[in-house]
């Protein structure tokens, strides 16, 4: 089995894996750049001591899209997905190196929608920064893949996420039921330029920074299946890919 392979064999199993050198150092730079340039000219991001993070960033910053969605990404989610996928949510969060900002273990139970409707096993509705968000059924938490792309080399002294290998298959898994005398950690550090798979049920956490480095991150999510009518996903997108 090739490395590629496997660390898709080890993203299904355990609920996350980490690839490096998916983007080169030149790559990175653009993408970095193209996000520091737009941030200069227009009122993009939510912004504080803390945290630095712009929603809907390929919608915002269209020019990100062909810096992103490259031949090796294409691949990728090739042989994730056994049918068509698309985007359904792409945020660029910035954790600055003076961040006292932890997040404590929890799982990604909320999609964004394009509007508030009553549908069967759609639950606990919210409406933050403009934006509806919903439970969905747990068929379609299962089906999405995040991939986190690394504009900066992370550690565990600048926010590594941590995680807990295997809790996708526990379904709705409450943080305050961890049994630590059977689970253990794994903190993910990622290269520079590296990508980092996970599973939205994949329990997980990240700490305060105490190097004093950046960690700047493009979370992008991404699914093959359609909500239930009239609930459409709110940052839906079809990319063409180059070949």
């Amino acid at each position: 089995m090739n490395k590629e392979k496997r660390n898709i064999a080890d993203f299904q199993k355990h609920g996350f894996a980490v690839l490096d050198r998916m983007y080169s150092d030149a790559e990175i730079e653009k993408i970095a750049r193209c996000i520091e340039e737009a941030s200069e000219t227009q009122e993009l991001a939510e912004s504080s001591k803390n945290l630095f993070a712009i929603r809907q960033v390929i919608a915002k910053i269209p020019e990100l899209q062909p810096l992103i969605f490259t031949v090796k990404l294409h691949e990728l989610l090739t042989s994730i997905f056994e049918e068509p996928f698309f985007l359904t949510k792409a945020i660029y969060f910035d954790k600055p190196s003076a961040s006292n900002w932890f997040v404590a273990y929890h799982q990604d139970l909320s999609i964004s929608v394009d509007r508030k409707q009553e549908v069967s096993s759609y639950i606990n509705w919210t409406f933050k920064k403009g934006q509806y968000g919903v439970q969905p059924p747990i068929d379609i938490l299962e089906n999405i893949v995040t991939i986190r792309v690394h504009l900066d080399k992370t550690e565990k002294e600048n926010g590594a996420l941590k995680i807990i290998p295997n809790s996708h298959l526990k379904e709705i898994y409450r943080p305050e039921t961890i049994d630590w005398d059977i689970e253990t950690e794994h903190i993910c550090e990622v290269e520079k330029g590296g990508v980092m798979l996970m599973k939205p049920l994949t329990l997980h956490a990240s700490d305060r920074t105490t190097n004093g480095k950046k960690r700047r991150v493009l979370h992008l999510e991404f699914s093959s299946k359609k909500l239930t009518e009239p609930l459409q996903w709110l940052e839906f997108q079809k990319f063409s890919f180059p070949k």
